[in-house]
């Protein structure tokens, strides 16, 4: 197996991207590499709606500052090389470095970031910043790695606009 070079790590904030939206999904059932994603089904929309717990989070123009500022000081804590970041309304993105699993990796982000937003956002009720799970796309190759950058950067400077 090649050497991972760095990780795309991307989650979404709480309640925006419901499984039968028409922007496409994935869930447990279908989520293996060169499967197609999942196509509009508004009734499926409206079942994970009335499941949310709690309306969506959507970051403001601030918040999404604020996390962007935030992450690279919580990428020092967890030892992990950022490359990138984006923090977007509805999911934020980093591209990072490290020999630690992804998965926690990602788990930690959250929740380190979610505690920074509270800090200076809190959320009443035992709401939550973030979706459960997210994306973790492993890149091994250095033209990967810069499109990845590229691509996340772009997210910023659109954020910023």
């Amino acid at each position: 197996m090649p050497r991972v070079l760095a990780y795309l790590i991307t989650w979404g904030t709480y309640g925006t991207r419901l499984h039968g939206d028409k922007r496409g999904t994935v869930d447990r059932a279908n989520n293996e590499y060169g499967q197609p994603i999942l196509r509009s089904d508004p009734q499926r929309l409206q079942e994970e709606r009335d499941r949310l717990k709690f309306p969506p989070i959507v970051l403001t123009a601030q918040q999404c500052g604020f996390a962007e500022d935030a992450i690279p000081s919580i990428c020092e804590q967890g030892r992990w090389s950022l490359h990138a970041r984006a923090a977007a309304p509805d999911h934020v993105h980093v591209v990072l470095t490290s020999p630690f699993d992804p998965t926690t990796i990602r788990r930690l982000l959250k929740r380190w970031l979610g505690q920074s937003l509270s800090g200076k956002w809190p959320l009443a009720d035992a709401r939550t910043w973030w979706a459960e799970g997210g994306s973790i796309k492993w890149i091994h190759d250095e033209d990967y790695l810069h499109n990845a950058i590229r691509y996340v950067e772009r997210q910023r400077i659109h954020q910023m606009q």
